[in-house]
This record gives structure tokens, C-alpha cells and sequence, in this order.
């Protein structure tokens, strides 16, 4: 679901600016963007209502990175019975001209799929910034209030 509809409380806001925050140290050229889904009918039965959704523009096509834009999901689950939600996982995926690039899941082995693949170190950045985003949210057992 986009960031911004997500941000319905000074907690939640809080946490999307440090994750955008945290995304903007490791790279600061990019620019962030908190609906990056469409609000038409189709697209909304795409999007995962239990994830924080941020796009990241990249100033063109960036050889670095092998995309020009990145869409962070922070997914969350919520048992049955239970308000609040807990983190699940990070997935970022990167886009290029053509398509998908690259994807990278923490949910499963945090290793990059796709045709294309970043550059090591930006690999490395990205996986830092997961961890970061693990801590965020780890300040409070891991839960994002409903």
C-alpha cells in the first residue's frame, strides 16, 4: 500500500520518514516517492495491504544500479485475532526500461534474482539498509501498530 496512505499517525509517519531517510544516506540521489502505485481498480487489487510501498527515482538510468527507479515493499503480517502487525520482511525490486531488473527478498535467502544485477557495493548498501529497516522496526518488537 503507498507510504502515504499508510502514514495515518505521527508513530507510522515517523518510522516512513527514517526508512526514506535511511534509503537517502546510503543513496542520495535518489528521490523518494510515496504513492507509487496508481489509484485506479486494477492496480488496487494488486497491492498488498499489509506492506509499506515507497518508490525511488534514480536521476536517469543508472549503470550502478541497472534500473532508474526501485520499489521498496515493507511487508507485515497480522495474525487473526491480533491489532497489531509485525514485520515479515523487505523486497525490493528495480526497474529499468524494459522491465523488472533485479529483485531482493529478505523474506527468503537475500540474494539479488533477475536478468540484470547491481553493482557489489550497492548490493552491499542495499542490504545494509534492509537491516536498518529490521531495527527500525525491531525498537518495538518488530510491530507496526494498526
Amino acid at each position: 500500500m503507498n507510504a502515504s496512505e499508510k502514514a495515518q499517525g505521527l508513530e507510522v509517519a515517523t518510522k516512513i520518514a527514517v526508512i526514506v531517510h535511511l534509503f537517502k544516506s546510503h543513496f542520495p540521489d535518489a528521490k523518494a516517492d510515496l504513492k507509487p502505485w496508481y489509484d485506479d481498480q486494477d492496480t488496487l487489487e494488486l497491492v498488498d495491504p499489509d506492506s509499506i510501498d515507497i518508490g525511488f527515482h534514480l536521476p536517469g538510468w543508472s549503470p550502478r544500479f541497472q534500473s532508474c527507479s526501485l520499489l521498496v515493499q515493507i511487508r507485515f503480517h497480522q495474525d487473526p485475532g491480533d491489532d497489531s502487525k509485525k514485520l515479515v520482511g523487505v523486497d525490493t525490486a528495480a526497474f529499468n526500461y524494459q522491465g523488472q531488473a533485479w529483485r531482493l527478498s529478505t523474506v527468503c535467502d537475500w540474494q539479488f534474482e533477475g536478468s540484470y544485477q547491481p553493482a557489489a557495493d550497492v548490493g552491499e548498501r542495499l542490504k545494509c539498509f534492509c537491516r536498518q529497516v529490521f531495527e527500525l522496526f525491531n525498537q518495538n518488537g518488530g510491530v507496526l501498530p494498526s
